[in-house]
């Protein structure tokens, strides 16, 4: 089921565990359109359940086929990623893809927040049909302010540092794959976070179901 959302334009079979760096001269994204949206996170980087408030970013990963983009979607209350979607081109898709994982994965309800920065493909019809028909609620940090975004800042530091700094990719399915097994296999399952009790995102999301169900 995966494989409908995983790459566009990508071969890939098997896993391991990969990413890089966002390097100097890399293509920059478009300027910001007048349908960006307002900001309704405020630096606020926490949510009192599941599937309240998600975090969305794009990252750049060197091959010497050339670059790869991974599109993330992140629920703020466990650190999980729940959508994401790589591709040789940084385009709407992209990051509607991602989106379109985590709403398939989720099944958010009405009012869920989707916080990204101002990019093209944030602001692109196509995303912003996917949030209506699922009833989504676009939020923006403010233009050039990482910091309205610094959870996905975060994560996407993290994935760069312990996935592929110090790692040269021959091709892009090499990093598609390096990447899918660090996603899957390693920081939704095993990664713990100090934010969440030395807890995975699995485990953390887990251990509060079974509180739920226990209380029920």
């Amino acid at each position: 089921m995966l494989k409908a959302y995983i790459i566009r334009e990508i071969g890939w079979a098997g896993t391991t565990r990969g990413c890089a760096k966002r390097p100097k001269g890399e293509a920059k994204q478009a300027a910001p359109q007048a349908n960006s949206a307002p900001d309704l996170v405020r630096r606020d980087f926490s949510a009192d359940g599941p599937n309240r408030a998600w975090f969305a970013g794009i990252a750049y990963v060197r091959t010497h086929q050339g670059w790869l983009y991974l599109a993330v979607v992140m629920d703020i209350w466990s650190r999980k990623i729940v959508g994401w979607s790589m591709s040789a081109r940084m385009t709407a898709e992209l990051a509607d893809d991602a989106l379109r994982m985590a709403i398939a994965r989720r099944r958010p309800p009405g009012g869920c927040i989707h916080h990204s920065d101002h990019g093209s493909q944030y602001v692109s019809p196509l995303i912003g049909k996917t949030m209506r028909e699922a009833g989504i609620r676009p939020s923006m940090g403010s233009i050039a302010s990482p910091w309205d975004n610094a959870a996905m800042e975060s994560l996407m530091g993290l994935v760069k540092a312990e996935c592929v700094h110090a790692r040269t990719f021959e091709t892009r399915d090499q990093a598609a794959l390096e990447i899918f097994d660090y996603i899957e296999c390693f920081y939704n399952r095993v990664r713990i976070h100090s934010a969440l009790g030395n807890l995975s995102p699995e485990e953390f999301e887990a251990r509060h179901a079974q509180e739920a169900a226990s209380a029920a």
